[in-house]
């Protein structure tokens, strides 16, 4: 029989607790999300993650050191080479990446993909550089509406993203030609980690705005994870935000698209009340990275993780004790860094259960994110094959 019945993961994308070993490889040495973010309002007020033991895992300003008995605290560190969404949420499910995806941050995508991009869509591209996604629509989206052309550009991530206007390309054109996209590539020299689908409404470069309607088109993981191991053995895995498009639903058994943090938390709630939920809801708040770490929002990074505490109390409320709450991060996005990209950090990992007894904070850091998957595994009686990284956290049990 299992510890508990259900597990609820979220993740809240980017926010980072500095201090990584491997900072410095990637340039990131002093980058800190939550301290900095914290900084900048003059300290955070977030007493539901304060009493999990947020506090005891860095001097964050307005988080005071306490534990709860209900609760663990932990910093993990990330194993593989990268700083990605993707990479950081398959080693959360048991997947080491040793070699990063490819990039294109400083030369754009080559020629010829793009010439075979045209060929293909039969649209023209314009772009073709590392961007804001924000700032390119103020460049270039009055001209892609009057052409009906795509605008492709990348980022620091193993990305090809592709804008169009709702109005003028259409959403259903507008994922053909990313579906297009994915297949030029899956080719070695080319393969990206992700293509996103980025629409886009509004009638000037004064008003452009990025719709809810994103999709992305992401590789499967390269191995079998903890997810596909759960899914086999009958539990529901349940991604909530953008966990199946991160998976390409590989082991995932259902996916609930969201259009905000606060459409996350309310999604999440809901799933906590379906007592006969067995498995995994598996949670992605990517505001925190989208709409305050990449566009260095200091400030609303802040108001947002205190948003989302508030959120965070009401489903501890209303949980059971066959439920435990785990709360992490797949990377950094220290919001006062130079450039946009994300920041190389350690995250945090808390846990809550109302019958666990004797939290406490871990020492050090756990070696490697996959230490949630093998928890999860541990905890619903499942073996981990070898090729699935990490180990359970057993002052859990």
């Amino acid at each position: 029989m299992p510890n508990f019945k259900r597990a609820i993961l979220i993740v809240t994308d980017s926010a980072g607790i500095g201090h990584c070993p491997r900072a410095k490889d990637f340039g990131d040495e002093g980058s800190n999300t939550y301290a900095h973010a914290a900084e900048s309002v003059g300290g955070l007020k977030v007493p539901t993650m304060e009493k999990m033991g947020l506090g005891t895992l860095d001097d964050i300003p307005g988080v005071a050191r306490k534990n709860s008995d209900q609760a663990l605290a932990m910093r993990l560190y990330e194993a593989s080479n990268g700083k990605d969404t993707m990479t950081g949420h398959w080693e959360m499910m048991g997947v080491y990446t040793p070699v990063a995806f490819k990039t294109f941050t400083d030369t754009g995508f080559p020629k010829e993909l793009i010439e075979e991009l045209e060929e293909k869509t039969g649209h023209k591209v314009i772009g073709n550089y590392a961007s804001s996604g924000t700032e390119i629509l103020k460049v270039l989206g009055e001209e892609q509406m009057r052409e009906n052309s795509l605008i492709v550009y990348t980022s620091a991530d193993s990305v090809l993203q592709i804008a169009a206007h709702e109005g003028t390309t259409g959403v259903e054109e507008l994922y053909r030609c990313c579906e297009i996209a994915r297949e030029i590539c899956l080719r070695p020299e080319y393969k990206v980690g992700r293509v996103i689908a980025r629409p886009f409404v509004g009638s000037s470069a004064d008003d452009f705005k990025r719709t809810p309607n994103r999709h992305d088109y992401a590789l499967s993981p390269s191995q079998i994870t903890a997810l596909d191991i759960m899914k086999q053995h009958g539990l529901r895995t349940g991604g909530i935000g953008k966990i199946g498009d991160i998976f390409n639903m590989a082991g995932i058994t259902d996916s609930t698209h969201t259009v905000s943090n606060e459409d996350g938390m309310d999604k999440t709630i809901a799933a906590a009340k379906d007592k006969s939920w067995e498995g995994l809801v598996f949670t992605n708040l990517v505001e925190f990275d989208s709409e305050y770490g990449h566009r260095r929002n200091a400030v609303g990074y802040a108001r947002a993780l205190e948003a989302f505490d508030k959120r965070l109390q009401e489903l501890l409320d209303i949980i059971d004790e066959d439920t435990i709450v785990m709360v992490t991060s797949d990377h950094g996005n220290d919001p006062t860094w130079t450039g946009t990209d994300h920041t190389r950090e350690l995250v945090p990992l808390l846990i809550y259960s109302k019958k666990l007894k004797g939290g406490k904070t871990l020492e050090g850091h756990r070696s490697t994110f996959a230490d949630i998957g093998a928890t999860l595994l541990y905890n619903f009686g499942l073996e981990k094959p070898e090729i699935v990284t990490g180990n359970p956290i057993r002052e859990l049990f």
